[in-house]
């Protein structure tokens, strides 16, 4: 048990849960924001289109297995040895990218790390609850985003050194190293709160569960309208996690630390944005907010696409992560007031499988734009795939408008 005997939480175990945040993110902006894209379109000299194909298969991997292993959390309680096993194949497939000069075996290797990356925070997540505390969940994981956001600066901070002197190929093995050991005191002092001895999971009742839950929320209008209108909304905003440090290097020029200090202030863009949109989603709200947010997004797009010197580029940074925190602010503010009390959390599975399907088409469209339109020259084509991300934001803020307003919203 997590939890002492007298109810009460146990600090040590609250404290690893969120260093676990400090450990993944790390992994999250060293490899997937900062230096894999990178390794793909520089190092090897291949398309965009070869980086957006192994996110974008790893990500399709993840939401078809998804349903699968929220049934392995939920019905036998089993939490920390899968976490376990999944942690320990992304930091070894982590740290094999460093050893291996084939793009197609990197690209594998990615492939693994970010699938098991995103499917460890099934079990990561399912952990909350014995963790925190009944009342304390929407406290503790807020210490693990604030956490999350140090992990990510930290990670590129720790990792500059590294590159610059043995080159960025060296990052991948410190990087899983580190994950890795911000990642033992979950291990050590985490444990299941409420293993289910002999329970079996109910893979094939989970994936019905997923399929009724679906059509559940097609019969609520203005819900449905909004898991749409979010998946357009995200396919634009994973879209630019993945492909921000492509699109500065290679349109803009900014490398070594010029490109990270620009993702660290994008890093403190989103935290200091979590807590103003906080506020304009109490005081608006969260339907007024969320439409305020695609239009932050769509000017941010536009400077980046249009931005004709790095001076004006600097600006996107904090206009990005600022426009990061307000779409999970009042994203998940609108879908509580959205969803039926009752099915709460089947919908915010319902939410979490939009945001993976959006990873799966927003990179592929960013890399096919890139490379249709290669023929142009310059830096063209990367401008129009920016600008192919504000056709995403647009729709979706076509659909937030559609929402009936009431409840709150």
């Amino acid at each position: 048990m997590t939890q002492g005997n007298a109810g009460k939480i146990d600090k040590r175990a609250l404290f690893a849960w969120t260093l676990y945040d400090f450990a993944n993110t790390i992994f999250s902006m060293n490899v997937v924001s900062r230096y894999f894209p990178l390794w793909v379109t520089k190092e090897h000299g291949a398309p965009d289109l070869y980086f957006s194909a192994a996110l974008s298969l790893s990500m399709l991997v993840v939401a078809i297995t998804s349903p699968a292993l929220g049934a392995i959390s939920d019905d036998t309680g089993k939490r920390v040895k899968p976490l376990l096993f999944l942690t320990t194949a992304c930091v070894i497939a982590t740290a094999s990218i460093g050893f291996t000069g084939s793009l197609l075996t990197g690209l594998a290797m990615f492939a693994v790390a970010n699938y098991c990356y995103q499917s460890a925070l099934v079990f990561y997540d399912g952990l909350l609850p014995g963790v925190a505390g009944s009342g304390s969940v929407a406290k503790v994981s807020g210490y693990g985003v604030g956490l999350g956001y140090l992990g990510a600066i930290a990670g590129l901070l720790l990792l500059a050194p590294v590159e610059k002197n043995f080159g960025p190929s060296a990052v991948y093995f410190p990087t899983a190293l580190l994950f890795l050991i911000f990642a033992i005191p979950l291990f050590l002092w985490v444990k299941d709160s409420q293993i289910i001895p002999g329970a079996k999971a109910d893979i094939a009742g989970a994936f019905r569960k997923t399929s009724e839950s679906f059509r559940r929320a097609a019969k609520n209008k203005n819900l449905a309208i909004y898991l749409v209108a979010n998946f357009f909304i995200l396919d634009a905003v994973n879209t630019v996690i993945a492909f921000m440090s492509i699109y500065a290097n290679t349109v803009i020029g900014l490398d070594g630390m010029k490109l990270n200090l620009f993702l660290i202030t994008s890093t403190v863009g989103a935290a200091i944005g979590s807590l103003i949109w906080g506020s304009v989603t109490h005081s608006i709200g969260s339907r007024r907010a969320m439409i305020n947010v695609c239009r932050m997004w769509l000017v941010t797009l536009f400077v980046a696409a249009f931005a004709p010197n790095e001076t004006i580029f600097w600006l996107v940074g904090p206009l990005a992560g600022a426009s990061l925190g307000g779409v999970w602010v009042a994203g998940r503010t609108l879908l509580i007031e959205l969803a039926p009390k009752e099915n709460l959390g089947e919908c915010f599975g319902l939410y979490n499988v939009a945001g993976k399907a959006a990873s799966i088409s927003g990179p592929i469209v960013w890399g096919v734009v890139v490379y249709v339109f290669s023929f142009l020259g310059g830096t063209i084509q990367h401008r129009l795939a920016v600008l192919s991300l504000a056709l995403f934001i647009g729709a979706g803020l076509w659909l937030l408008r559609k929402i009936e307003p009431g409840r709150g919203v």
